[in-house]
Parts: C-alpha cells; sequence; structure tokens
C-alpha cells in the first residue's frame, strides 16, 4: 500500500464527518431553517470553494477600480489575524495590526474606498449603511461560505492549475464544500490562467466546470508591474544581474516565483498564508542577503510589503521592492465581465435604495 494511500484511508473518517457537517448546513439553508439576509445595499460576494490561493485580492480590486470611478464602493472583510475585534473603519492610516493585511493593502492604494472589517457581515454591512456618506456597492472578501448574507452578485473563483472538478472536500482535499455548491454563482472566474490561452484547453475546462445557464464564465490571468521600492514607492527596475531574494507569505506563491525565474536566479523563502513577520524573520531575510553578495535584491509581494516595510528599518541599506500584480481577463466573445457587472450594479442600485433601509438582524 503506497504512502499516498494510507494517508487517505486516515484521512477518510474525518472527510466523511466534515462533509456530513457541511452538507446538513447547506440543507438548512436550502430548506430556509437557517435564514439568509439580502442587504438594502448592492452586494458582491467574492469567494472560492477551496481553501485559498485563488486570487480573490486581485479580483476585489479590479472591481475597485472599475465600481470606485461610478459610484462609493466600500470593502468589508474579516481581517484575518488582526489583533482587533468586532467592526474596524480604516481610519485613513492603513494598519495590519488592526485590521490585517490584504485590508490595509487595499486602503494604503484605494483611499477612495471604503475599508472596513468585522467578524459578523450582518455587523459591518449595518455599520456602513450607518455612515454620514454610506456606500452604494459592498464588496464582500472571501464570503461565499458565509452564507448569512446572500449577495446580490455572487462571484466565485478557481484556480486554473487547481480547478474545484479536480478537487475533493476536506481534508483529503481543499474544497471547503462541495462542488455543487458552484450553483450560487452568478459568475464564475478560472484565474492565474496563461496570458496565452490554448482554446481547445478553455473549451475543456468549461466543459469541466458543470455551469447552469445563468451562470457566466471567464478566464483571467495575472500581470506583473514593475517592481516598486519599499523605501518611498519609487520604481525600482530589477538588473539583469540582480540576485533575488523572494519573500512571500501568500497561499500560492508559485505563479509569482515561476515568473521571476524567468529572467533572474531566486531564492525563495516562503511563510505561511497572513503570516505575521517579526525582527526574527528579518534576521533571516538579512542572513540569505548576505550570502547573495552584493547584487542581492529583496523581493516580496505587495500584500507582504505592507507588513513588511516597517520591519525594514532594520536594513537601511538592503534594496528592496515589492511587485505589483493586476488581474487581466481573456476576451470572452460578446460579453465581458467588467460589463456584466456594471449592467448588474446599474439595474439594481436604484431599486434598492428605494426601500426602507431597515437595519439587519444583529446575529450570525
Amino acid at each position: 500500500m503506497s504512502f499516498r494511500t494510507t494517508i487517505s484511508w486516515m484521512l477518510l473518517p474525518l472527510t466523511l464527518w466534515y462533509a456530513a457537517g457541511v452538507a446538513v448546513r447547506n440543507m438548512l439553508y436550502g430548506m430556509g431553517l437557517l435564514r439568509q439576509e439580502s442587504p438594502h445595499v448592492f452586494t458582491i460576494g467574492v469567494g472560492n470553494l477551496s481553501t485559498g490561493g485563488t486570487g480573490k485580492t486581485p479580483m476585489v480590486e479590479h472591481l475597485v477600480r472599475l465600481l470606485s470611478p461610478r459610484y462609493r464602493v466600500a470593502l468589508l472583510s474579516r481581517g484575518y489575524k488582526r489583533s482587533t475585534k468586532g467592526f474596524v473603519l480604516c481610519d485613513g492610516t492603513p494598519d495590519p495590526d488592526r485590521i490585517g493585511d490584504e485590508a490595509a493593502m487595499m486602503a494604503r492604494k484605494h483611499p477612495e474606498a471604503i475599508v472596513a472589517v468585522c467578524e459578523n457581515r450582518i455587523e459591518g454591512i449595518n455599520r456602513l449603511m450607518s455612515l454620514a456618506n454610506p456606500p452604494q456597492v459592498v464588496l464582500l472578501d472571501d464570503s461565499f461560505q458565509h452564507r448569512r448574507i446572500k449577495p446580490s452578485l455572487n462571484i466565485l473563483l478557481t484556480e486554473y492549475a487547481h480547478p474545484y472538478f479536480d478537487d475533493f472536500i476536506l481534508p483529503y482535499g481543499n474544497l471547503r464544500e462541495f462542488r455543487s455548491a458552484r450553483q450560487r454563482a452568478n459568475i464564475i472566474v478560472v484565474t492565474k490562467s496563461p496570458a496565452r490561452l490554448d482554446p481547445m484547453e478553455k473549451h475543456n475546462i468549461i466543459a469541466s466546470l458543470g455551469t447552469k445557464p445563468y451562470q457566466k464564465i471567464f478566464f483571467s490571468y495575472l500581470a506583473y508591474g514593475t517592481p516598486v521600492a519599499l523605501a518611498d514607492g519609487s520604481p525600482r527596475p530589477l538588473n539583469p544581474s540582480d540576485r533575488l531574494l523572494l519573500v512571500t507569505g501568500i497561499a500560492r506563491p508559485e505563479p509569482l516565483l515561476a515568473e521571476m525565474r524567468k529572467t533572474h536566479k531566486v531564492t525563495h523563502l516562503r511563510y505561511a498564508d497572513h503570516h505575521r513577520y517579526t525582527q526574527s524573520d528579518i534576521a533571516d531575510i538579512a542572513t540569505t542577503l548576505e550570502q547573495l553578495g552584493p547584487d542581492g535584491v529583496f523581493v516580496t509581494t505587495e500584500k507582504d510589503a505592507v507588513k513588511l516595510k516597517p520591519l525594514m528599518a532594520a536594513l537601511p541599506n538592503v534594496a528592496a521592492c515589492y511587485v505589483p500584480i493586476e488581474m487581466h481577463f481573456h476576451p470572452s466573445g460578446d460579453h465581458d465581465i467588467d460589463s456584466q457587472v456594471l449592467q448588474m450594479v446599474q439595474e439594481n442600485i436604484q431599486f434598492l435604495f428605494r426601500l426602507k433601509n431597515s437595519p439587519l438582524t444583529n446575529s450570525d
């Protein structure tokens, strides 16, 4: 018996218990015994079926760029691994310790958007709508399994290299719920696909997704920008002779690592997703850079940069930068995701704001 088979049998009881719990919970929501709230504000949920790494942050940022010039937009997330509790509204000082790394990054890059965190999404929306100038659109980050709120638009992400149809439920696989949960999505985005997508491969993936006629499918890829210096935010292009130390605390650093290795020799220090960096980590970074020699350059992700920048004061002479990324979309015939989202917002937002702004039940 192989090691993988042995592990599979060991995980089977846990997988069955977890699957049973997920099935009962979804059944109770389907029967209406567990109640969902439809807020009186247009909400867009962005989430996935897997445990992470599908590109939620670039997708949310794409929506902020799309909607902010037209509407008052708020981003509401849980604020994973923050030190605070309850509802916290970003006050203009994007502190990852108070609101989490992803929210802090978004607040720093998009001051035009309202950024808040709250474990209880119902309370979070109520608090946002009680502001003197409440949002017209609320983006709910990582919300697909938080079913107390029924978003106006549900966007489900699945990674090109790890699609949900090739995965299994936890803990044997990486799915947080059954593949059938995909039916709750209005839009499905296959993320991190190649910049040049083979038409036959695209066709095969679409066929395997098992979508319904009401669902729209889009394919996206990541575009990497010119590195930005941590010290002053100026462009810091990489030189061919640079030896890179890539430091990541994200779920799936493989695409960025592969991109960096196209042109440079890369040493990779990998930390867990949402890692909270310490002075000990900075010491490890300094030691590794010293081993790389005078051509060593410290490179990290934009999400990690908001946590690492305050600590990098201990290394004033180190060339340090982060790599910005954007989500781009492959052409999709006679429709694109931006027009789909804008159409839904335009059709619903005036109706929603005519409804009485009664508070939701504050329970989770």
